[in-house]
């Protein structure tokens, strides 16, 4: 079988001072990408965009993966004293990325901060600190604090009409929660459809019927043990990078 290739975006890591920072990403996304029947392909954060479109055009779906924060400039804001640690050249490197596969109707999943720059890249914001933004009991940090991604933290409602319901099969899920930041206006063309026990935003999708999904949540931490509904979630991913790349073969 001729594999799709997912194109997985990478944050910057600086292991120590004296060490030129690495650029990469965790095991896990590879690890859900190749149990869905998927090729992985780690996407670099670079500042050629001409580079950029020859990786992008030779990808059949993109996953954003999660990391830090998005610099507030890009949905019009000044940043807060409780703003994280930015990537700046991520950025960069995804909101292009984002608005090209918009554009081709190339397949997206967004995860963590994935959804939030699919939100950004498409005219949505954010809240920049949920603690201090939000007035909640929820900490949306607890699978983080408690050291373990697999910790599911709390309970995922879903839009009955979703195309992530109809993915996943159930109206309610628990799941992990590893951040701090969480969308605010959702952009145009996209839609809410899934939100923590407070309100906060958890899931977003293509109000077009493109296949474009975002999760505020870490699947790719809880699909090879702790909650298999999630397999689901990439196989249905690869599936629709497989259809596109079938529609769009020369």
């Amino acid at each position: 079988m001729n594999r799709v290739c997912i194109g997985i975006t990478c944050g910057t890591f600086y292991d120590h001072d004296w060490c030129p920072p690495s650029i990469g990403h965790r095991k896990t996304y590879i690890d859900a990408v190749v149990a869905a029947g998927g090729a992985p392909f780690l996407i670099p954060s670079i500042d050629d965009e001409a580079a950029l479109r020859i990786l992008y055009d030779r990808i059949d779906g993109v996953l954003l993966a999660g990391g830090g924060d998005i610099e507030p400039r890009h949905y019009g804001e000044a940043p807060l004293p409780t703003l994280g640690v930015v990537d700046a050249l991520r950025d960069r490197t995804e909101l292009p990325l984002v608005r090209w596969a918009v554009a081709d109707g190339k397949p997206v999943l967004g995860i963590c901060r994935g959804a939030q720059m699919v939100n950004v890249a498409l005219g949505g914001t954010l809240y920049q600190d949920i603690p201090s933004q939000i007035e909640t009991s929820l900490n949306h940090s607890d699978s983080y604090a408690r050291q373990d991604w697999t910790h599911l933290a709390h309970m995922l409602r879903l839009s009955p009409d979703s195309r992530l319901r109809q993915i996943l099969g159930s109206d309610e899920l628990p799941i992990n929660s590893l951040h701090h930041q969480s969308i605010k206006t959702v952009a145009p063309g996209l839609m809410a459809v899934g939100w923590a026990p407070d309100g906060v935003i958890e899931a977003i999708e293509s109000a077009n019927g493109h296949f474009l999904i975002g999760v505020q949540c870490h699947p790719e931490a809880l699909q090879s043990g702790a909650d298999p509904r999630w397999q689901t979630l990439f196989r249905r991913f690869v599936e629709a990078c497989a259809r596109f790349k079938d529609r769009n073969a020369e």
